[in-house]
C-alpha cells in the first residue's frame, strides 16, 4: 500500500495546493539540535514542504540533550511543528529510521526498538536503488575527542555554541544592512583553523577506512557539521551536514544517485515555487514573501525582489551569490 502511494507521486510537482513537492527515494538529516536556539527548524520545515520520501533517516543529534541539560530547554512553535510533521509522515507510511548521536545518546538505550512508527538503530545498512550498500551512522565513535576526552568535547561544545549564538546576531545585522546570503561564523572558523581542517580530514579517513573494511560501498554520517560527498577508489564518503550552520540534507533519487541539498539549493526551490505562483495570478502576498526570506536568508525591498524573480533564476543566482 505504501509503495503504491509513493510511486504514484514520484517526481511529481504538485501545484494545486501552491506547493512544489518532489518525491525522492530517501532523505537523510542529521544534527538538527532540537531544543536549542541555534536550530534552524523553520528552514528544515521549508525543506520538508518541498521534499517527500519513501525513507527518512534521522542520523543523530536530532535532539540536543547536552545543551538542554546545561542551558535549559528552548522549544519553539516551529520545532513542535517539525516533530509533528515527522510523526505524521511515519504514520502515513514513510519508513522513519532514527540513529541516535552523542548529543541525544540517551536514546541509544532503546536501539532495536520502536517508538510508534519510528525505528531506532545504532547503525543501519541502506541499499540504494542501484544496489550500493551504505552504512548509515552518526559517526561520533570515530571522534577521538568525544570518545576518549568527554570533558574536552564539552568544552569545545561550549565554544561552538558561543559562535553559533553570536552568528544569530550577525545574521540579524546582515539582514538589516541588506547583505544577501547566509554566512556562518562557526563554519568560517572551521574552514580557517588548520587544526579544525585536520580534524575533519582525520574523521573522514577513519570513517571511510572502517566502513570499507566491512565490505560496504559507502558511509553516510553526520556529527562534524561538514556536508560533503566524496568518492575515492569506488568508495563514497557522504556527510549530511547540519541544521545549525549549513541547513543541508542528502536525498537519494530513484536511480540511486545521492545529492546534497544545501541552503542555496533550497532557496532556488522556494523561489521557483513563488515564480509559478506569480505566473498564475501575478500576485505576491506578504506571507509568501516571508517564506522566501526565511529560506533564502536575505531581505530586500519589495520592488527589487520582484524584479529579480522576473529576471529569471539564473540571474537571481548571481544577484544573491548563492
Amino acid at each position: 500500500m505504501t509503495g503504491t502511494r509513493l510511486s504514484s507521486r514520484r517526481n511529481m510537482a504538485h501545484l494545486g495546493s501552491r506547493s512544489i513537492m518532489l518525491t525522492v527515494r530517501a532523505i537523510f538529516l542529521s544534527d538538527i539540535h532540537l531544543g536549542t536556539r541555534a536550530c534552524q527548524a523553520e528552514r528544515l520545515l521549508e525543506f520538508l514542504r518541498h521534499h517527500d520520501s519513501e525513507y527518512l533517516f534521522l542520523v543523530g543529534d536530532i535532539f540536543d540533550f547536552w545543551a538542554m541539560g546545561r542551558r535549559g530547554v528552548y522549544w519553539s512553535t516551529a520545532m513542535n511543528t517539525l516533530v509533528q510533521k515527522i510523526l505524521k509522515r511515519a504514520r502515513h507510511g514513510t519508513k522513519v529510521i532514527l540513529i541516535p548521536g552523542n548529543h541525544d545518546e540517551a536514546l541509544r538505550e532503546y536501539v532495536e526498538s520502536a517508538f510508534g512508527d519510528i525505528r531506532l538503530y545504532r547503525e543501519y545498512v541502506h541499499t540504494t536503488a542501484d544496489g550500493r550498500r551504505y552504512l548509515v551512522l552518526h559517526g561520533d565513535e570515530f571522534d577521538v575527542v568525544t570518545r576518549y576526552h568527554r570533558w574536552l568535547a564539552l568544552l569545545g561544545d561550549h565554544g561552538y555554541a558561543f559562535l553559533v549564538r553570536l552568528n544569530i546576531w550577525l545574521s540579524w545585522a546582515r539582514r538589516r544592512l541588506g547583505i544577501s546570503g547566509y554566512w556562518s561564523l562557526a563554519g568560517y572558523a572551521k574552514r580557517k583553523v588548520k587544526s579544525a581542517i585536520s580534524f575533519i580530514v582525520d574523521f573522514e579517513d577513519a570513517v571511510a577506512r572502517n566502513v570499507r573494511e566491512r565490505g560496504l560501498d559507502g558511509a553516510i554520517c553526520g556529527h562534524i557539521h561538514a556536508a560533503t560527498i566524496k568518492s575515492t577508489d569506488g568508495f563514497a564518503y557522504v556527510n549530511c551536514g547540519d541544521w545549525v550552520e549549513q541547513s543541508s540534507a542528502l536525498v537519494e533519487h530513484d536511480d540511486g544517485r545521492i545529492e546534497l541539498i544545501d541552503g542555496a539549493t533550497l532557496a532556488r526551490t522556494v523561489l521557483a515555487q513563488r515564480s509559478v505562483d506569480i505566473a498564475d495570478d501575478d500576485l505576491w502576498p506578504d506571507p509568501a514573501m516571508s517564506a522566501v526570506d526565511s529560506a533564502a536568508g536575505f531581505l530586500m525591498p519589495q520592488g527589487p525582489r520582484e524584479a529579480l524573480l522576473r529576471a529569471g533564476l539564473e540571474e537571481l543566482d548571481e544577484a544573491i551569490q548563492l
